[in-house]
């Protein structure tokens, strides 16, 4: 049937004229797509009307179906099921949809589901759905909990999931796919017409891969497409230069010092957004721009996770209203709504990935024909070079792809025990919908039978434990009958679970403060680390506290903090890399204004050292009073330098007695020891050589207890350890005990079990990113590798430097500390 043809589409025309609006190509394109039956995935740059693309697609189709009375039918039932990734997300999506509903004068109504929903209001969905549900993963599992749930999704048409880029890849994705696969199947079951699923995305580098997930278990998906945009988003982007370019850059101060030029920025502008990479930083800036600028007061706000949540809409609310000059921010903002007063963003220190640079590049100029004004202020003087590769970037559409996630035991055992406690399962039907998911393509008849030996028996290592025993196998239907199991199960539905802090004290009792888990989770006892500027040595982790010791050692490992975390992406390092190849010309464009104000830094760096080109690996040896620094810089971000800082150093005391302590940034790191260091141009390749990788990680890191740490979190999702209900939820501590002692009986008793095998290719994955460590080992081998014997710092490894410094002194102490290194070393 032709789009064009069609009453619904008349109708729809006739409203947006009304309207002095226009369809886009892209819109009456999904359109066409809907009513053919079709299921895909919408890409268009933010601020283009996506959400319309898929939700006027199916009121188009509902209109075609009741061209007659399709303004007075009423109680239609469930049609269109609306994911979103965000609670906050729903409102503005819903306060849209029923705009457009109302002006059509249809008889829908739109529902909203997730944690924040009264019980009374979720009775009333149960009972009387509504055609629109707009809903989070997590309360979609809720509802496949219900007794009698096929009923409910019985007419249901479209299931649209909202920002699958950010789903994808991470294990709420996994339950968008395994709740498709159910739905899916389902309604081929009962004789109901093929469901039809669309994703609507950002700009990401694997849209074909992002879409094949997400209908993944569509029969064969033959019927998938993608609908691109095809509009190019006007981006302005304008870096904010110091006004002298200091050759000894370091991390963190720079940024707060341009200050005074923010100011005007802001006052210019209708309303501004200050992205921020932590919500410390962010506390910062906002009491730095009152005190800039005191008639900013009440006119400025604050928004990030850790603010309560009222505080936070009302931030929003202002937002639309368009009543903030500005407001400082962290990536609670960088998804969703549109807030249509802002005009400018600004971008403080490195992003570290093309997406979330154009995603927040995005939130400006929200009509499709304004431009998207955003600022680049450095935090340092060597992050020009990133704002010079980001502009490289996006002009060659070089855009990070979001990697999906593989058997998700966990996931699929909460899953499994959701379907048990509704009206249970039949498990060959099951395993059938679980391997047409992307995430479970590759499960083995083996590992499904021990998952469902695991729900129903406690698995090989907890058989003689009655409380494993969860799913009872009743006339081959395998169900929750306990009333006790199935009211914590539905309580803990949906917990993935974020990441812990760690309370540091002394052995005799003295608390020193907290500290981030996935870091101490990584060192030995005897390890020596810093905190509020003392060294201290690690004893041993108790439950949930790390018990230390005051240590005279001078070297020490220096901790990542408070969103640090977030490494460079590798299609930043790479093209970051080919950056440096311009410091070196002397025919720079008119735009490469960032390249050109770092030219003294290059030069210097070249007069000390070397500036590398992209197929080249630095390596500077350093003496000073410290002792004895070996700096690499392979631009590849902080965790695959921290892996292989780790590997270097195992590698190079198998030659040699020697021990070291650890620095690194996005850009390299350092070794320092207090004997020399046996690196040379003899056996250089070699300690960088991908061979026997896999080996040296679990001999170079603690592995098993990294590995002991993933499976708390594994465990939790799993229902092996329950949270405790609400208002009592148990001690984190607690949590970790029973954790540590089931992984213990696994590791002894069931050592081939699926969430121990799950828990390391966790570890190796995401905190160790082993994939992209192979390939820069790789790169390397095929790289000339160039070892300098600079006579002092140079401005390449004074970042690192600083950044090992930061944790044992305080703030001033460390200003006072680099002026004088700096004074030396000018």
């Amino acid at each position: 049937m032709q789009l064009h043809q069609t009453i619904g589409y008349r109708i729809i025309s006739e409203w947006l004229t009304k309207k002095n609006l226009k369809a886009f190509i892209f819109q009456e394109e999904t359109w066409q797509h809907i009513i053919d039956g079709k299921s895909g995935l919408v890409n268009a740059p933010t601020g283009f009307g996506k959400t319309f693309s898929v939700f006027l697609g199916t009121i188009i189709a509902f209109i075609n179906h009741h061209p007659d009375n399709y303004q007075t039918v009423s109680s239609n039932k469930l049609q269109l099921i609306w994911i979103t990734p965000l609670r906050a997300l729903a409102k503005d999506i819903g306060r849209a949809m029923e705009e457009v509903i109302k002006e059509l004068g249809l008889q829908w109504k739109v529902g909203i589901r997730n944690g924040d929903t009264a019980i009374k209001e979720r009775q009333h969905q149960k009972k009387a759905p509504p055609e629109i549900m707009i809903i989070t993963p997590e309360s979609m599992h809720l509802l496949l909990a219900q007794k009698g749930y096929a009923d409910f999704f019985k007419t249901l048409k479209i299931i649209a999931v909202d920002e699958w880029h950010e789903l994808l890849g991470s294990k709420r994705g996994v339950q968008v796919e395994l709740a498709v696969s159910r739905l899916i199947a389902l309604l081929q079951k009962n004789h109901h017409s093929l469901l039809q699923v669309w994703g609507i995305s950002a700009t990401i580098g694997n849209l074909e891969e992002a879409r094949d997930v997400l209908l993944s278990s569509l029969s064969k998906n033959k019927n998938a497409v993608i609908v691109k945009a095809i509009l190019k988003k006007n981006i302005a982007i304008e870096s904010i230069l110091p006004d002298e370019i200091e050759k000894y850059p370091w991390a963190g101060h720079l940024g707060i010092r341009l200050i005074q030029k923010v100011i005007p920025i802001i006052n210019e502008s209708r309303t501004t957004l200050i992205f921020i990479n932590t919500r410390g930083m962010s506390e910062i800036w906002y009491q730095g721009l009152l005190t800039a600028s005191p008639e900013l007061a009440g006119a400025i706000a604050l928004h990030h996770g850790s603010i309560e949540p009222e505080l936070r809409m009302w931030v929003e609310e202002a937002l639309h209203a368009g009543t903030l000059k500005a407001v400082v921010c962290t990536a609670s903002l960088d998804l969703g709504v549109d807030f249509r007063p802002v005009e400018t963003v600004i971008q403080v220190g490195s992003p570290k990935g093309v997406a979330r640079f154009l995603q927040r590049a995005g939130r400006s100029g929200h009509q499709p024909d304004a431009v998207s004004k955003i600022y680049f202020l450095p935090t340092h003087a060597l992050e020009l070079v990133e704002a010079s590769a980001l502009k490289t970037a996006i002009d060659r559409n070089f855009i990070e792809s979001r990697q999906p996630v593989l058997l998700c035991f966990d996931v699929l055992i909460q899953y499994l025990c959701t379907l048990a406690v509704s009206d249970g399962f039949e498990p060959e039907e099951i395993y059938k919908e679980v391997l047409s998911t992307h995430c479970f393509k590759d499960l083995t008849r083996d590992e499904w039978l021990q998952v469902l030996q695991f729900i129903t028996a406690g698995g090989m290592a907890l058989q003689q434990y009655d409380e494993f025993k969860k799913v009872e196998i009743i006339n081959s239907l395998y169900r929750i009958t306990n009333r006790r199991i199935a009211m914590r199960h539905r309580m803990h539905i949906g917990t993935i679970v974020s990441e812990a802090m760690l309370k540091v004290k002394f052995m005799s009792g003295g608390y020193i403060g907290v500290i981030e888990e996935w870091f101490i989770s990584r060192l030995d006892p005897g390890a020596v680390f810093t905190l509020a500027g003392r060294n201290l040595e690690l004893v041993g982790i108790k439950d949930m506290t790390v018990i230390v010791k005051k240590s005279s050692a001078k070297k020490s490992i220096v901790p990542s903090w408070q969103g640090g975390r977030m490494p460079l992406s590798a299609n930043l390092g790479e093209t970051l890399r080919q950056e440096l190849n311009k410091a070196n010309s002397v025919h720079l464009k008119k735009t490469e204004i960032e390249i050109s104000a770092l030219k003294p830094l290059f030069a210097l760096q070249a007069q000390l050292s070397h500036v590398p080109n992209n197929n080249e690996l630095l390596i500077e040896q350093i003496e000073t009073k410290d002792g004895y620094h070996l700096f690499v810089f392979p631009f590849e971000g902080r965790l695959v330098h921290e892996a292989i800082a780790a590997i270097l150093a195992w590698r190079i005391s198998q030659v040699t007695p020697i021990t070291f302590s650890f620095a690194m940034n996005d850009y390299g790191f350092e070794l320092l020891s207090d004997q020399p260091i046996p690196v040379d141009d003899s056996n250089v390749y070699e300690l960088f050589s991908p061979e026997n990788l896999l080996n040296d990680i679990q001999r170079s890191v603690n592995a098993t207890e990294m590995a002991m740490r993933k499976f708390r979190d594994i465990a939790v999702i799993g229902g092996l350890i329950f949270q405790g209900f609400p208002g009592e939820q148990k001690k984190a501590r607690h949590l970790q005990s029973s954790a540590s002692l089931l992984f213990k009986v696994f590791m002894e008793y069931d050592p081939g079990n699926v969430l121990i095998q799950q828990a390391f290719r966790e570890v190796l994955d995401q905190q160790m990113e082993e994939v992209r460590l192979r390939n820069m080992l790789q790169r390397i081998q095929n790289s000339s590798i160039i070892i300098t014997f600079p006579e002092r710092l140079t401005p390449f490894c004074f970042p690192i430097k600083v950044d090992s410094l930061r944790e044992s002194l305080t703030s001033e102490k460390l200003e006072d500390r680099i002026r004088k290194m700096q004074q030396q070393l000018e």
